[in-house]
Formats: C-alpha cells, sequence, structure tokens
C-alpha cells in the first residue's frame, strides 16, 4: 500500500524537529510497530507531506493503516495504491525514512497509480508509479547508506 499525507499543524511548528531527533523517534515506533505486525517499509518526507511504503501480508497492512489514520502527526491521508506483490520489495526494513524534495515527492504522488507492476525504467517517459518510487528511494537510499536493505528492491 502506498498513501501521500501532509504533516499536521502540531508538527509543522517542529520541522527542525523533525528532521532531528523527533523524526526518528517517529520511525523508531513505527519500526517496533512494524516487527509486531510484520509490515516493512519506508517513508519519504519533504518537509510538508509524507509518502509512505507499506508491505505485508493484507491483515498487517489493515493494522498498519489503522494506526496510521489514528496518529496525530500527519492528516489529509490518501490512499494511492493498494495490492499484491509476488516478493516484498523492502522485507528488511521494518521502517526506514528518507528526506526528499518537494518536486520528487510530488513527481511520484501525482504519477499514475494504477498498480505495482515495473517497467524497470524510473525516468523514462511512460514510467509507472512504483517504477518513480523505486528510482526516488533507490537514489535516496544510495546517498545514504547507512538505510541498509534497499539491494533486495526487486521486481513483481
Amino acid at each position: 500500500m502506498v498513501y501521500v499525507s501532509e504533516v499536521s499543524d502540531t508538527l509543522r511548528g517542529d520541522l527542525l524537529g523533525l528532521r532531528s531527533g523527533k523524526f526518528q523517534e517517529l520511525a523508531d515506533d513505527a519500526t517496533r510497530f512494524n516487527r509486531d505486525v510484520g509490515v516493512s517499509g519506508f517513508l519519504l518526507f519533504d518537509d510538508i507531506r509524507f509518502l509512505q511504503y507499506l508491505e505485508s501480508p493484507p491483515d498487517g497492512v489493515d493494522v498498519a493503516l489503522s494506526r496510521v489514520l489514528g496518529a496525530s502527526s500527519h492528516h489529509h491521508v490518501i490512499e494511492l495504491q493498494r495490492g499484491t506483490v509476488a516478493d516484498r520489495r523492502v522485507p528488511y526494513w521494518l521502517m526506514r525514512w528518507l528526506p526528499v524534495e518537494v518536486k520528487d515527492l510530488t513527481e511520484v504522488a501525482m504519477s499514475a497509480w494504477g498498480g505495482f507492476k515495473v517497467r524497470d525504467d524510473g525516468k523514462a517517459l511512460k514510467a509507472t508509479a512504483i517504477d518513480r518510487l523505486i528510482f526516488l528511494v533507490s537514489r535516496r537510499a544510495l546517498r545514504g547508506a547507512a538505510q541498509p536493505g534497499l539491494s533486495r528492491v526487486k521486481d513483481v
């Protein structure tokens, strides 16, 4: 499942905290929760919005989504895509967060979300939304080598 949301007003005033300790606290809490419910994924943040990719068996996604919808850290949650994939793309990332540029998150969020079909070219004119997401995450994760596990990003 992939969704996009807007940072809440209560956290908007603490954007510096989100970039440092506060954001890491949120990610650590999500990691513990996800471990318990069998969810893996990542969270992109552009100082305004979140875009999160979650993967697990359907019941795990449902439990995680309930938690997402109840969180005070964001609002205006829009589900972009939900579906089935053959294998997890990031099975070792219980929750990783990556800072991204506004234009990059916008490009991915506004792409045509019509499934999780991968064409393997995130920059191609006809790239799918998941192609663009994988390309962005791969590029960002390579800059921050402390994000292990993305080498397992793979085709459906």
